[in-house]
C-alpha cells in the first residue's frame, strides 16, 4: 500500500514518517521509503550521517534510465523521451514491485538496516546550484510520480513517501496515488491550516485523509484538534525522549520507544491496512489517466511535440495481481486488463515471501 506524510514545515512530518518506517521495519514488513521533500531530511531521520545522506542517489538524476525501463515494449510510447511524470502504464510497460530487484532500485535506492531490518530508501535529491533560478521542485518529484504510477503494491507491502511541505503535491495527480495520507498537524491555527487546504483540494478525489496531532501537551490541545478536524483526527503524539535522543544522534533500540507512541504507530498501520482493502483499482487507474490528459493538454504536448493522449491504453487497468507478459517458458499470463485476450503488461516477476495548475516535469 502507498502512504503519504504531509504537513506544514516544522510540523514534525519527517520525524513521524521516519518513526512509522521504523515501526514497519520492526514488524518485518517490506518497505520502500521515499524522500520527496525539498529539504531531504528523511535519510538523516533514519540514522544516516550527513555525508551518507548526501551520497544518496537522486531519482531525478536517473530519470532517463527510469523512463527507459518503465517504457518496456509499450507500443503506445514511441520513445522514452516522450514520457512525462504522469505517463500511465499500459500493455507492454514494465511495472515495479516492492520486494523485487530491478535496474531502477539498483540505480536509485539504497538499503538501510534499521535495528537489523532492511528498508529501501529512495530520494528525489536536493536542489543543486545548477537548479537555482531555472528549475522548480515539481521537476524533481516527477520521477517519484512516474515510479508510483508504475508500482504495483500488495497487502502487507508498504511504500511510504515523505512529501514536500504544504499543499504543493496538488500541482500534479500524485496526491491520488496514496491509499491514505497522514497529515501531521500541530494544535495551532497555523497547524491546521494545511489540513483545511488538503481537505478542500482532495474532496472530489476520494483521498483518505487522517490527521496526526503532533506536539500535543495536554487535554486542551487534543480538544482543539478535535474541534478543528473532527473525525479525521486519528492519533495524537506528545514529547518523546526517544525522539530527542535520535535527533542528538544517539538513538536507542526502537523497541524502547515509549509505549504510547508505539501504540500510535500501530494505529497508523491499521488505518493504512484498512484503506488499502478498499482500493478501487479501476478508479485508481482512471485518476492516473485523468491527470495525464490534464498535464498533456496543459504543457506536455507542447514540450514533447506529440499528442500524449495516445499513450493511454484504454483496455489496461492496473491491479495487484498483474503479472508478467511472458513467464520463464515464454507463454502469456493473465494481467489487469479489460480485454483478457490482449497482450499483458510486461512486469518484472513478482518475488516470493488539485486544484493548482499542473506543473511540467
Amino acid at each position: 500500500m502507498k502512504i503519504a506524510f504531509v504537513g506544514k514545515g516544522g510540523s514534525g512530518k519527517t520525524t513521524l514518517s521516519s518513526l512509522f518506517i521504523r515501526h514497519l521495519a520492526a514488524n518485518e514488513a517490506p518497505v520502500v521509503a521515499v524522500d520527496a521533500d525539498i529539504n531531504q531530511h528523511l535519510g538523516a531521520a533514519l540514522g544516516l550521517g550527513e555525508d551518507e545522506a548526501a551520497e544518496l542517489p537522486a531519482l531525478g538524476a536517473h530519470l532517463p534510465l527510469i523512463k527507459d525501463y518503465l517504457r518496456g515494449s509499450n507500443p503506445r510510447i514511441a520513445s522514452a523521451d516522450t514520457m512525462i511524470k504522469t505517463t500511465p502504464p499500459g500493455r507492454g510497460s514494465r511495472l515495479l514491485r516492492v520486494t523485487e530487484d530491478n535496474p531502477v532500485y539498483e540505480a536509485c535506492a539504497r538499503t538501510l538496516l534499521l535495528d537489523g531490518e532492511p528498508v529501501r530508501l529512495m530520494a528525489t535529491g536536493p536542489f543543486t546550484e545548477a537548479d537555482l533560478g531555472v528549475a522548480c521542485y515539481h521537476s524533481k518529484v516527477g520521477a517519484v510520480e512516474l515510479c508510483l504510477n508504475h508500482l504495483v503494491d500488495g497487502p502487507e507491502e508498504y511504500v511510504v513517501v515523505d512529501m514536500t511541505a504544504g499543499s504543493d503535491s496538488f500541482a500534479s495527480g500524485m496526491f491520488t496515488r496514496f491509499d491514505v495520507t497522514f497529515l501531521v498537524a500541530e494544535p495551532t491555527r497555523k497547524g491546521v491550516s494545511v489540513y483545511r487546504q488538503y481537505k478542500e483540494y482532495a474532496r472530489d478525489f476520494g483521498v483518505t485523509l487522517k490527521v496526526i496531532g503532533n506536539k500535543v501537551q495536554g487535554p486542551e490541545d487534543i480538544e482543539f484538534l478535535q474541534d478543528e478536524v473532527g473525525e479525521d483526527l486519528l492519533v495524537t503524539v506528545g514529547h518523546s525522549d526517544w525522539v530527542r535522543a535520535m535527533e542528538k544522534g544517539r538513538p536507542a533500540a526502537f523497541h524502547l520507544l515509549e509505549a504510547t507512541n508505539r501504540l500510535a504507530l500501530q494505529s497508523l498501520q491499521d488505518a493504512a491496512d484498512d484503506s488499502y482493502a478498499l482500493r478501487d483499482w479501476a478508479r485508481y487507474t482512471e485518476q492516473m489517466v485523468r491527470f495525464h490528459l490534464r498535464n498533456a493538454e496543459s504543457w506536455g504536448n507542447a514540450k514533447t511535440g506529440v499528442d500524449l493522449a495516445d499513450q493511454v491504453d484504454p483496455d489496461f487497468v492496473l491491479r495487484e495481481d498483474t503479472t508478467g507478459a511472458l513467464d520463464a517458458a515464454g507463454t502469456e499470463e493473465s494481467a489487469g486488463i479489460r480485454d483478457a485476450d490482449a497482450m499483458d503488461a510486461l512486469v518484472s516477476p513478482r518475488p516470493h515471501p488539485h486544484r493548482p495548475a499542473p506543473q511540467p516535469a
